[in-house]
Parts: C-alpha cells; structure tokens; sequence
C-alpha cells in the first residue's frame, strides 16, 4: 500500500469505554471541586485531599440507579467527606489533649511521644513498600505525585514544571494513588 492510498484511510483510534456517570462528573467538574473546597476548608492542600478522597470514593461506589444530578451529587459527598476529615481531626486533637493532661504530673514518668518500637518497624515497612511501589511507576506519573504530594505544589504548578497540561497532572496523580492504594492494602 502506498503512502498516498495509506492517508486516505481513517485514523484507528480505539474506543475507550464511557467512564461511570459519576466519574465523568468527578472529570468534568474537577476544578470546580477543588476551587469550592479551598473555599470552604481555607486550604487548597486540603481542598485537593477532600477532591481525592472523593475520587476513590466514587470508584468504590456504584452509581445510584434514581441519580437526577450527579453534579450535586459531587458536592454533597465531597461536603460529607470535608466534615468527616473535619470531625475526626477536632477527635484526634481532642483525644490527644485529654491523654496528655491525664499523664500529666501523676508519674515519673511522663507519657512518649513515639510510638512503639514494633509499630515503627511496621510503618517504615509500609513506607519502603510505597516508596518502591512509587518508583515502579511510570517516571511522569512517579514524578507529578511526588511534586504534589512531596512538595506540595499545586497541580497547576506541577504542570507547569513538567510542561504538560493541568488535566495530565490530575491523570498522573489519579493514576498513582490507585496504584498506591493498592499497595496499601496488601
């Protein structure tokens, strides 16, 4: 076949399945989402959290059947998410309070601050494990992860750094924390 006849021939691209509707919000609105949680949380670090926690939220959830508008379906579970986080770490803060007033003055000993030995050693493992489960990664989605999460730049800051798109950023990093929640719960 010549290269004449061979341009004439339309392009192969093969069909890539339609995502879930709720994923496809998630896609559509995704900036949406982070700019309305920044605004509610006084955090964009925070804000990209609460849009990643809502993420793999969605994929772990089926899409009910009565949805009308997945768009507010999005913040709806987005804002439950921002309260949840919210709550357990006014818990968490609380907690850690009320331990370290009741260990206050009634010993000798006052109460550690690290956790226990074996508890260490587990977490290091699971560190290295996630470490290693990072570098196994493409090095573009390998490397956005770690300018986002590491770093702490924005996705737009990462993008502009690697000189790709914003929506390859969003892509890599979704990539990597799939990967990476696998690796965790091994």
């Amino acid at each position: 076949m010549s290269e004449q006849s061979r341009s004439d021939l339309p392009e192969f691209r093969p069909r890539m399945a339609d995502p879930p509707p709720l994923i496809a919000a998630y896609l559509r609105k995704r900036a949406d989402l982070v700019r309305f949680f920044t605004l509610r949380t006084g955090s964009a670090a925070a804000a990209e959290d609460v849009v990643q926690d809502l993420y793999v939220k969605l994929t772990e959830t089926e899409t009910p059947a009565d949805l009308r508008n997945p768009e507010a379906f999005l913040y709806r579970m987005g804002s439950n998410l921002m309260l949840d986080r919210a709550k357990a770490q006014r818990r968490a803060a609380a907690r850690d309070h009320a331990w370290s007033q009741a260990g206050a003055g009634d010993g000798p000993e006052p109460i550690a601050q690290e956790p226990p030995a074996d508890e260490a050693v587990a977490s290091r493992q699971r560190l290295q494990r996630l470490l290693a489960a990072l570098d196994r990664l493409p090095p573009q989605v390998a490397s956005a992860f770690r300018l986002h999460k590491f770093d702490g730049l924005s996705h737009g800051e990462v993008a502009a750094r690697m000189g790709v798109s914003r929506s390859s950023v969003e892509k890599y990093i979704m990539t990597a924390l799939k990967a990476l929640s696998v690796e965790a719960d091994r």
